[in-house]
């Protein structure tokens, strides 16, 4: 019986889909961009990012769901519809405990025309002793960036 009633609730979602795709009033998420390049980081370093994006559609966009590609990236998103024309994001996490390049996706399931959408994050983590080994910079400038080396070699 279990069986049953998941098709059947996987039958209603795929015919809303396609329902909403052919709405010319149906909601649609637009990002700002759909993939982020973490470039290196640290090892436990901040592998945050926040995909912001737009509902340019002409009703309430409303994500059901947003899955990582696995238990190392943990998405979370806006649970309360999203009106006409407002912005909001997706955070997204990346256990930086994980050592070597990564490319992750978030797929996101909403009412938009486009009933699923896939953003993408990437980057390589340092290990440990890379991370530990790193030279200490001297950080006085109000833009972060190193002034000079203060390692004592």
């Amino acid at each position: 019986m279990l069986g049953a009633t998941a098709f059947v609730s996987a039958q209603e979602v795929t015919q809303a889909a396609a329902d909403n795709a052919n709405d010319p009033n149906a909601p649609e998420i637009t990002f700002e961009q759909e993939v982020h390049d973490f470039g290196t980081l640290e090892f436990e370093g901040n592998g945050q990012y926040d995909f912001k994006f737009t509902n340019t559609g002409k009703s309430p966009l409303i994500i059901s769901s947003a899955r990582g590609s696995c238990g190392c990236t943990v998405p979370d998103w806006p649970k309360e519809p999203i009106r006409k024309g407002e912005s909001a994001s997706i955070h997204v996490t990346y256990d930086t405990k994980r050592v070597g390049p990564f490319t992750k996706t978030v797929t996101i399931n909403s009412n938009a025309k486009s009933a699923t959408k896939v953003i993408t994050i990437k980057g390589t983590v340092m290990s440990k002793e890379e991370t530990e080994s790193m030279t200490p910079f001297n950080r006085n400038d109000k833009s972060g960036m190193p002034l000079e080396n203060t390692s004592k070699n």
